[in-house]
């Protein structure tokens, strides 16, 4: 909390980088004072209070604040755009709170958050003047684009649009190592260009939000996947695709129509266990084919032998 309204005294002085940069601390510090409560074994309801009070101040009031003061300084309109923005940011808490005590849902929804969370959003929302610091002067610090983008996030955070949780992540250990290097290299690039790294960062973020809609459809029509592994769910996927590759279709409700009442048919007089004895379906009779079936059937048409020879 301290961290979001020392962004607001650090735009008021005109150091905007140094806005974002407390913005972004408050982001990180968000995502880790729960782990580390967790860890000291220090969780509270007041706690849980408290963070949604931050996190409302840190990325909500204190984002909306900068952008009118950088932006939208004495315009009606602007500051209009500034309480949409704010309104929304707690709108979209409010509701995390209240799914949280939400015990009927499926549970893979554990792994998606609805609608961008709040330092997503508070950060998205400084997307231009991140661009404007490092780029300088463009049309996408034009007044009218910083307005349209400003709503537009705010829609993204009220939304029941589904995006990853990285709570729910877990690295395999045959990818610690790779993992290590690529978290070398994003700090190198964060000390070296700040700006461009974390303009980088939001894009990609919401490049992956296709990815995280098709990835929970998935899972909403596959009931069988939502208690195995990553690694299982990849084998089920390609298994489904392969099959649909073949042109294979799954078995006909007849056909399991049919091996139920076999399941429910009496024990023979002859079983000497008294188990129930399951017998096959009888076999169906198909009719003679008649006219152009044979075509639908996939059957070749017997040509005539030359000379009017009969088979033997």
């Amino acid at each position: 909390m301290c961290a979001g309204l020392s962004a607001v005294q650090f735009t008021l002085k005109g150091q905007f980088a140094a806005a974002i940069a407390s913005i972004a601390v408050a982001a990180v510090l968000d995502s880790l004072d729960g782990r580390i409560a967790r860890l000291l074994d220090a969780t509270s309801k007041m706690g849980a209070e408290l963070d949604s009070l931050a996190d409302a101040i840190s990325f909500g009031v204190a984002p909306a604040l900068v952008l009118y003061t950088w932006k939208f300084g004495g315009d009606r309109v602007g500051w209009v755009v500034a309480l949409i923005f704010a309104v929304c940011m707690i709108l979209r808490l409010a509701r995390f709170n209240t799914l949280l005590d939400d015990t009927e849902q499926p549970p893979y929804t554990k792994e998606f958050f609805v609608g961008v969370p709040a330092p997503a959003g508070g950060l998205l929302a400084l997307l231009p003047m991140i661009l404007t610091i490092e780029y300088g002067d463009g049309w996408w610090q034009t007044e009218p684009v910083v307005m349209l983008w400003t709503v537009a996030v705010a829609a993204l955070l009220i939304s029941r649009i589904p995006t990853l949780s990285v709570k729910t992540v877990r690295v395999p250990a045959r990818a610690v190592a790779p993992l290590l290097v690529g978290v070398g290299l994003l700090a190198a690039a964060v000390i070296t260009y700040p700006m461009v790294a974390l303009a980088a960062a939001l894009v990609g973020y919401l490049l992956h939000i296709p990815y995280a809609v098709r990835r929970k459809h998935w899972l909403a029509n596959h009931p069988e996947a939502w208690d195995v592994p990553p690694r299982e769910r990849r084998a089920i996927r390609r298994a489904r695709g392969s099959r649909r590759r073949l042109g294979l279709r799954p078995p006909l409700r007849r056909v399991a129509g049919a091996a139920r009442r076999a399941v429910r048919l009496p024990m023979r007089n002859g079983d000497q266990n008294g188990l129930p004895m399951v017998l096959p379906p009888e076999p169906r009779v198909s009719a003679p084919l008649r006219g152009r079936s044979w075509r639908r059937t996939g059957l070749r048409r017997s040509q005539p032998r030359p000379g009017g020879a009969k088979d033997r």
